[in-house]
């Protein structure tokens, strides 16, 4: 019997229909998560590190181009440093000097002290000379009252011991000037050792900045934006490049409330990228956010906006990221499947393709 055409349209159409209801139910079926696991949607994200200068200058050379690998300690960018070096050529001199005035106080004080020195042989000699004529003074005292030493000579000998001991007087004096004299050289000394201090300060800091003029990468990673260009003159902390710690990987998901609250630090992750769907890569859950918040944008429907989701992070392996590191890309979407029950066994569909 021969069929009209619209009714082979009709068969044509109800066997399409009833072939892509089967496939749908066959991959539904095939990834069709069991009891003890959850997934959630979300993509490929690292660390991020600005490359920034510490003080203001002028940008005269850029080493590296978005994309390129870097290691840790190696130099990406350089700031000019002219005006540091004038600065540091500048301290140097300021600690030559001090350092001279260092040792001009150090002599100083070896003077004054040679000085007391001399002052107190000289009190010395003066005491001498006063006790010399204080014994003269006596015997005149005593042989003037009969006659046989003249007045004369008793005056004499008074004046005597009366200079004498103004001359003892005044040597002391100068053994006190000289202590003085020793104490001010001193403290000209302290004085001097701590401009030498201050002044090595000043070069240790700007060699410091001398130092952070070469920005180096703090981490292995891949440069992902050059912010500035070459003769830019950027303030402090102004960006120069992005960097992605290739070393720190994960993917950031949302899980409601009755899954989240079920996910303990460490649990087994096992994520599925839309670029590489024939590929399970594992991980480990490390955070979880203590705060529901709102599921993010990228849901649409209504129903899943209005539910209150918390934040899981997911990291990738250490191991298996240094074996893949030159193919490891961020902002890849995907899904992450969480196991809640550790006794759940995976199923076949998310058996393991990379190993750490």
């Amino acid at each position: 019997m021969k069929l009209p055409g619209r009714s082979w349209i009709l068969l044509v159409a109800a066997v399409v229909v009833l072939g892509l209801g089967y496939s749908l139910w066959q991959g539904l079926t095939r990834e069709r998560l069991p009891p003890g696991f959850a997934s959630g949607n979300g993509r490929i994200e690292a660390v991020e590190i600005d490359v920034a200068t510490k003080t203001p200058g002028r940008v005269i050379e850029i080493l590296v181009s978005e994309g390129d690998f870097v290691e840790p300690g190696q130099i990406l960018a350089r700031m000019d440093t002219e005006v540091l070096e004038a600065q540091l050529r500048e301290a140097e001199a300021r600690l030559r000097r001090a350092e001279i005035a260092v040792e001009a106080a150090a002599s100083s004080v070896t003077q004054r002290r040679a000085e007391k020195e001399a002052a107190e042989a000289i009190v010395a000699q003066r005491e001498a000379e006063y006790d010399g004529a204080q014994r003269r003074l006596a015997r005149s005292r005593e042989l003037a009252p009969r006659g046989t030493v003249p007045i004369q000579r008793l005056d004499d000998d008074r004046a005597q011991a009366a200079s004498a001991r103004a001359a003892v007087n005044a040597a002391k004096a100068q053994v006190a000037a000289a202590e003085a004299a020793i104490a001010a050289a001193e403290a000209r000394i302290v004085d001097a050792e701590a401009e030498v201090e201050a002044v090595r300060a000043t070069i240790q800091r700007i060699q410091a900045d001398l130092d952070d003029s070469y920005l180096r990468s703090p981490r292995r990673g891949r440069v992902q934006y050059r912010v500035a260009e070459l003769g830019e003159v950027l303030p402090a902390g102004g960006r120069i490049l992005n960097l992605v710690d290739l070393s720190d990987v994960y993917m950031t998901f949302f899980l409601p409330t009755s899954e989240a609250g079920r996910v303990a630090i460490g649990s087994e992750v096992r994520l599925r990228l839309d670029a590489a769907p024939e590929h399970v890569i594992p991980a480990r859950a490390t955070f979880v956010a203590d705060v529901a918040q709102f599921t993010p944008r990228t849901v649409e429907t209504r129903d899943e906006r209005l539910k209150l989701m918390f934040r899981v992070r997911a990291r990738i392996e250490p191991e298996l990221l240094e074996r893949y590191i030159t193919q490891v890309k961020t902002g890849l979407p995907g899904v992450a499947y969480v196991r809640l029950d550790p006794e759940a066994a995976w199923p076949d569909w998310l058996e393991l393709t990379l190993q750490p």
